[in-house]
């Protein structure tokens, strides 16, 4: 199983509100938040760790240079772009072929879960297995339409009809959502949302596979909350 890890975005909220360390390195009861996310993979059979980030964090880069050093299942991109889905964009040539689970930088989940949910989609015959929860912590949430056996039916910025959870930015794909992202970055798309709409528009088989808590640490105060979450 390869996994991917987007950490490209400048986290420009939390600097401002006083936090200097590059988001990636934000440290979670004791673990950067990097630093968690590879060893949460590792121990669910990682072959391989592709990673992007910008280039304006050089304390990002030279920390996963390190972790190079003792660990060649970890690759880095290093390169700025406009939105997560240009990032994944670079590291898709790196996921190769065959199934992949990728992840934003700053999602916190339990590591049970995330186990069950690896090991579901070993097992299951569909083109994705999204994240999902219904807890709703987000300035922006993608609602996700479902249906009664959790198969995914749309993607929507607003609550609309059958949307009983959001994302929750961990993705399980195969190889054939690359001709999608292909496609959204060659008609100009930008934004993981709308790549995840048009694997609906084509056709590809996604189902939601629900969490009870997944949230994103955006803001100073989240570190906190976050660091509780885990205990």
């Amino acid at each position: 199983m390869k996994y991917g890890i987007l950490a490209a975005g400048e986290g420009s909220r939390m600097v401002k509100e006083g936090i200097l360390v590059p988001k990636p390195l934000v440290v979670l009861n004791g673990e950067a938040m990097i630093d968690r996310l590879i060893r949460i993979f590792s121990e669910n059979d990682a072959e391989q760790i592709a990673i992007i980030t910008n280039n304006l964090t050089p304390l990002t880069q030279q920390h996963i240079r390190d972790l190079q050093q003792h660990d060649a299942r970890i690759k880095l991109i290093v390169k700025t772009t406009p939105s997560s889905m240009h990032s994944f964009y670079e590291l898709h040539s790196l996921l190769g072929s065959g199934r992949f689970c990728l992840t934003t930088v700053d999602t916190v989940f339990r590591e049970d879960e995330f186990k069950q949910y690896i090991r579901t989609f070993k097992d299951m015959d569909v083109d994705g297995l999204m994240a999902v929860t219904d807890y709703v912590d987000d300035e922006s949430p993608l609602f996700i339409a479902t249906d009664e056996q959790m198969c995914i039916k749309g993607f929507y910025d607003e609550p609309h009809e059958d949307t009983r959870f959001i994302s929750g930015g961990i993705y399980c794909l195969t190889d054939k959502s690359f001709a999608t992202l292909k496609r959204c970055v060659g008609e100009g798309q930008s934004r993981m949302r709308n790549f995840q709409r048009q694997m609906v528009c084509d056709g590809l088989k996604l189902q939601a596979y629900r969490f009870s808590k997944i949230f994103d640490v955006d803001h100073a105060a989240d570190i906190k909350k976050a660091e509780g979450f885990l205990r």
